[in-house]
């Protein structure tokens, strides 16, 4: 069976892997020609996909990668895997999904199966993509659900072991993806419509979003108070039942977490329905990276003019290089604003972005550890017994954020 994936991001390459090794004839499909080319020499972004991968599947010809439409005309089964972002206004931007589906109309020459893995709002399986597919093609397509719950970096759940929740528009669709899914997937959770399956992946991250506000507004009620936040948090974490432990950071990054609650909060005032607790999470979020400034500011004195600063770490979770809603960007720009020279030093993430430092230094007047990857080395720091703000949300010191 010939698949193709359609986006070869974090999610789509993963899904093409998975497919790959199971036996799939799989195209991965892009229209970035760079990341495509870079693939064929199997250069990987993603944790987990080795470079020898690549090229091992490539040789086998399970798998392959195009930037050619004609390439996946012939699919039976066509994943769409390709960004949902929001726009400036932080509301729903559908414009790639909608260029994908149609570009996948106009091209397939068979009757496919055509899953969608794009997070997006309830019913955009039904109301967004099917129209677009009737209306540019006269091939009789299923069309189904199975958003996508990949964990960039996360070493226990992957690809296989991540129940898989699908659905279709047709009885028929259903069985179909749910069979596509169980050859490389260990558990696929049927629901009854594609709506559910969207707002399933929506209150995932929505429930993550609010928890993470909600310990962000404790750090800030526990400095004003004067007791630890951490220490609070592990204490409480002690119960065995009705507690999960989230801890404070300088705000939430990815493509989910930042993203998702925002299509969830759209589609509901859509329907006049206010989603205040949202809302109000997305703006705690959205304002800790100010508050941390400030914080940072009154720590040193009440002034950051003409202070050299070195964050540590700029993507937004420990040990990948993504940088989608990476906070620390806006920190940067924030502590820039307060008049400070601002460096970082990422390992990780390969971008020419003013400021970058080949190394951690220590001609400077403080350190701010924000993403903490396991190849750092903060002896460097630790033995120049320079000021050092732990910002990270991992970050083991009672009290955040905290001079070391």
């Amino acid at each position: 069976m010939k698949i193709s994936v359609i986006g070869q991001g974090y999610v789509g390459l993963t899904i093409s892997i998975g497919a790959a090794n199971a036996g799939y004839e799989v195209i991965g499909f892009d229209i970035n020609n760079e990341l495509i080319q870079n693939l064929r020499k199997g250069d990987t972004f993603v944790p987990g996909i080795s470079k020898e991968m690549l090229l091992e599947l490539q040789s086998s010809e399970r798998l392959s990668f195009s930037n050619n439409q004609r390439d996946f005309s012939d699919s039976e089964v066509i994943i769409i895997a390709v960004p949902t972002p929001l726009t400036d206004n932080r509301d729903p931007d559908l414009e790639i999904l909608s260029s994908a589906a149609l570009m996948i109309a106009k091209n397939l020459s068979v009757n496919s199966v055509i899953i969608n893995e794009s997070t997006s709002y309830p019913g955009t399986l039904r109301n967004l993509i099917k129209p677009i597919f009737d209306s540019n093609s006269e091939l009789k397509f299923e069309f189904a659900s199975a958003p996508e719950r990949v964990d960039p970096g996360n070493g226990k759940w992957d690809l296989k072991n991540t129940p898989r929740i699908v659905s279709g528009l047709t009885r028929n669709a259903t069985q179909k993806a749910a069979k596509f899914y169980e050859s490389f997937c260990d558990n696929v959770v049927i629901v009854s419509s594609p709506e559910v399956a969207e707002a399933a992946k929506l209150f995932e991250n929505t429930f993550r979003q609010v928890n993470i506000a909600l310990v962000n507004e404790f750090a800030q009620i526990a400095n004003s108070l004067k007791f630890s936040s951490q220490e609070a948090i592990a204490a409480a974490a002690t119960k065995p039942f009705g507690f999960m432990a989230f801890y404070p950071s300088i705000g939430v990054g990815g493509h989910c977490i930042p993203v998702d609650p925002s299509y969830l909060s759209y589609a509901a005032e859509k329907m006049g329905n206010k989603t205040q607790f949202i809302n109000i999470a997305n703006q705690i979020n959205l304002s800790m990276v100010s508050y941390v400034a400030d914080r940072i500011k009154r720590e040193m004195g009440n002034s950051l003019n003409g202070l050299r600063i070195q964050i540590a770490g700029i993507s937004y979770k420990s040990n990948i290089s993504d940088l989608r809603e990476s906070p620390a960007l806006n920190l940067i720009s924030e502590l820039e604003k307060y008049g400070a020279s601002v460096q970082w030093f990422d390992p990780l993430v390969d971008l020419e972005l003013q400021g970058r430092s080949k190394n951690l230094v220590t001609d400077i007047d403080l350190g701010l550890i924000v993403t903490p990857h396991d190849v750092f080395d903060f002896s460097i720091w630790k033995k120049s017994n320079l000021k050092v703000f732990d910002l990270s949300a991992n970050s083991k010191s009672y009290g955040w954020p905290k001079f070391l």
